[in-house]
């Protein structure tokens, strides 16, 4: 047999000539075990194919070498491959990786996406040919409004390459895109081969299953080694005595934003946060010490509300020389944009998971360096909670969970697959129709039901739903029986916001002169003061008509705060690990001192509570092993109210409260933020009965089909009001109860 050496030169040796110069003229001392892994199977098979491996790790190359030498040696008679990405920087950014790859070959790649070039997409419809970089609604879009011109430009397609796989896998988003490839491949007549990448995933099967969703190819996922990497990890904690007023912000917090600059001053690193008020706030604070200090401006913003012209200066800030540079930035730096070296990543409060700790850690550190990730929390102490849950900062314990079950298990959390996504639903329906016109219902339930990602909604239930969009004039009958877009159907799909299934709240561009700044929710009125880009701004003029506000620079700091629309589910996993956390008495040695006795803090709070209540004689958090069937995890609060405190994740701990409510007791689910900590109980039956009620369900489980669920309860969807209530009921019960998680309660 070969070894890895000879493994490697086969591969070389089988790339294209123009490759093989690029190699030797970037000094590449060897192909990784995953680029030849890849070729391998892009070479000699005709499986799908999913690459899996951390930040810098080579996916990319691993991909497109092999894709690009196939089609250099034979030439596809269309665009012969479409990469798929979730961001149009990641695109810009690929582009310009392949620009270089290619100046030697003749494949073009364009890219089609909303900023494009227009003179660049009619060249590539009038020639298909090359590679196509796009987004889903970009693509979306494309077989809606030029669905004559799809089946020339994808005829000979080889490879569907989708970046960022795990950002798509939990989304509407990523349904939408299986969606649109199934649709794709129906024009076409066959199945292009498809490549996903991703960041590290904790469950490759199920990864598998998503990438092929409406495909009949073997996926294949290659076990690669992944070499160990140094880590360097801090979490430090700041309790905040009291709120100390400033005319310039809500709230002064000198302590912690010193050590945010000193961990940041003169270096390059993201700053990460979990909304775009706190990146606006903290950035604005470090460039406010920076000042005072008389160091240089080297901070900036990125994220979703910041110009795209602004969002590039900050990458292309990043990316050249080795001048200290600090980007406070949400999701939008998480993913694989290459920024170059970093040497550190800031995160103010907890990454949202595990998978997103994972991204954030892996932008440092690359290449074989060490990775830093240096973690701050604060937490307003000066006013005690009533109840003890409430005074513990369970993002911090939870953090602590997230390193462990990663660092000791490389666990990550799997991906659920929704089974009933009724917003999508309407949106494909309303996509298929725009570009068919007229069309049977019988027909329209074939091309929509058949479509993988609506595998599990009946005849039935899609009958009722047409049904009701004609009630509601958003679907209309012709005289032969077809089916039309109705009156307030057009007024859905001409909003240039249809093509995207996620909520996008309603926003003012905000201008100074003639620069675009960014945009905002509210629509400031004059002399109003608010922070956008690292700076703060004063209002001069509101247009109404145009959503613009007109703005001029004002010293100081001011603060702004966007909606948040999101789902954020917490797995049981997690759960678990925040239970072993506080039972234990480990000490964690990327704790600092700060850490380290807030920790105590909440573990002796905890045992306090649980020895003050007492549950069936039983302490509930001091290290003993879990409750048997006799004993539960129940805290006598008050009176007749009592805290449950099932350690499971979100979709188990809401299943147990309808369980719950559905033996008579009043029920309600404490999230701290979106953490699922208790459920909290108000019953005149007494804490024994209580704990009977527990132990029912956790031997025989509950029925979530027959749980009466409140008319406000459902999933969020940016097409939820076109939905019947009844269905938004029976896909909350699907897809957001899981009462075969029952059985895991402590």
């Amino acid at each position: 047999m070969k070894g890895a050496y000879g493994q490697a030169m086969d591969v070389f040796y089988r790339y294209a000539p123009f490759i093989q110069d690029y190699i030797y003229r970037n000094k590449w001392e060897e192909l990784r075990e995953i680029q030849v892994a890849a070729a391998n199977v892009i070479f000699d098979t005709e499986d799908n194919l999913l690459l899996t491996s951390g930040t810098a790790s080579g996916k990319t190359e691993a991909a497109f070498l092999p894709v690009l030498t196939q089609l250099y040696e034979n030439p596809s008679g269309s665009v012969g491959a479409l990469y798929i990405s979730p961001l149009k920087a990641l695109i810009n950014d690929q582009f310009e990786r392949l620009e270089e790859l290619l100046e030697e070959a003749d494949i073009p790649v364009t890219k089609w996406h909303g900023d494009a070039s227009q003179t660049q997409k009619k060249k590539l419809l009038k020639n298909p040919r090359g590679i196509m970089q796009t987004t889903p609604e970009s693509l979306e879009s494309l077989l809606i409004r030029n669905s004559s011109g799809v089946f020339r430009l994808f005829s000979d397609l080889r490879f569907i390459i989708i970046d960022e796989v795990h950002y798509f896998m939990d989304s509407d988003r990523g349904l939408q895109l299986l969606s649109v490839l199934e649709r794709l491949q129906r024009i076409i007549g066959f199945e292009p081969r498809r490549i996903g990448l991703s960041a590290t995933l904790g469950d490759t099967e199920n990864a598998e299953r998503w990438l092929s969703m409406g495909s009949r190819a073997v996926c294949v996922t290659p076990r690669v080694s992944e070499k160990g990497r140094k880590v360097r990890l801090s979490v430090r904690f700041f309790p905040i005595a009291q709120k100390i007023p400033h005319k310039n912000s809500k709230v002064l917090l000198e302590n912690y934003y010193n050590y945010l600059y000193d961990v940041t001053h003169g270096k390059r690193c993201i700053l990460f946060s979990n909304s775009k008020g706190e990146v606006e706030e903290n950035i604005a604070h470090l460039k406010r010490i920076s000042e005072q200090k008389h160091g240089s401006d080297c901070y900036l913003v990125h994220h979703a509300n910041i110009s795209p012209a602004l969002r590039e200066f900050a990458e292309q800030r990043m990316k050249s020389g080795e001048l200290p540079v600090c980007t406070g930035a949400t999701v939008t730096l998480e993913l694989g944009i290459d920024l170059g070296h970093l040497e550190r990543i800031v995160q103010t409060g907890c990454p949202l998971t595990v998978s997103g700790f994972v991204q954030r850690l892996g932008r440092t550190g690359r290449r074989g360096g060490t990775g830093e990730m240096y973690f701050a929390f604060r937490q307003d102490m000066s006013v005690p909670q009533n109840v003890f849950y409430k005074d513990v900062n369970w993002d911090f314990v939870m953090c602590i969970a997230e390193i462990l079950l990663y660092t000791r298990e490389k666990w990550v959390e799997p991906m659920f697959l929704p089974k009933l996504p009724y917003s999508l639903l309407y949106h494909q329906t309303m996509a298929v129709m725009l570009a068919s016109g007229s069309v049977q219902p019988k027909e329209l339930a074939r091309q929509i039901l058949t479509l993988s990602v609506f595998s599990h909604i009946t005849k039935e239930d899609y009958a009722f739903f047409l049904k009701h969009l004609l009630e509601n004039g958003h679907l209309e009958r012709c005289v032969d029986g077809g089916l039309l877009i109705g009156e307030k159907g057009e007024a859905v799909v001409n909003n240039y916001e249809f093509l995207a299934v996620f909520s996008v709240p309603l926003e003012f561009t905000v201008r100074c002169g003639s620069e675009v700044i960014g945009t905002v929710q509210n629509p400031f009125p004059p002399k109003s003061q608010f922070a956008l880009a690292g700076q703060a701004w004063e209002v001069t003029e509101l247009d109404k008509k145009q959503l613009i506000i007109y703005v001029k620079k004002i010293p100081g700091i001011s603060a702004n705060m966007w909606t948040d629309t999101g789902n954020e589910y917490v797995h049981t996993k997690v759960m678990k690990k925040i239970l072993e956390i506080i039972r234990s008495d480990e000490q964690y040695a990327f704790l600092d001192e700060s850490a380290k006795k807030r920790l105590a803090d909440i573990r002796t709070l905890c045992r306090s509570a649980s020895k003050d209540g007492g549950y069936s004689g039983k302490e509930l958090l001091d290290g003993s092993p879990a409750p048997n069937s006799e004993e539960r995890m129940v805290l006598p609060i008050s009176g007749t109210n009592y805290a449950v405190f099932p350690f499971l994740g979100t979709r188990g701990t809401m299943a147990l409260q309808f369980a719950l409510r559905e033996r008579g007791f009043q029920a309600n689910v404490y999230l701290s933020r979106y953490i699922p900590v208790c459920v909290e109980v108000q019953t005149d039956m007494g804490k024994d009965a209580l704990i009977s009620a527990l132990n029912d369900i956790c031997e025989k489980g509950a029925d979530k089909y027959g749980f009466k669920i409140p008319e406000n309860c459902e999933i969020s969807g940016k097409y939820n009001d076109f939905i019947p209530r009844e269905l938004l009921t029976k896909q909350y019960v699907e897809d957001y109860l899981d009462t075969d998680e029952l059985k895991n309660i402590e």
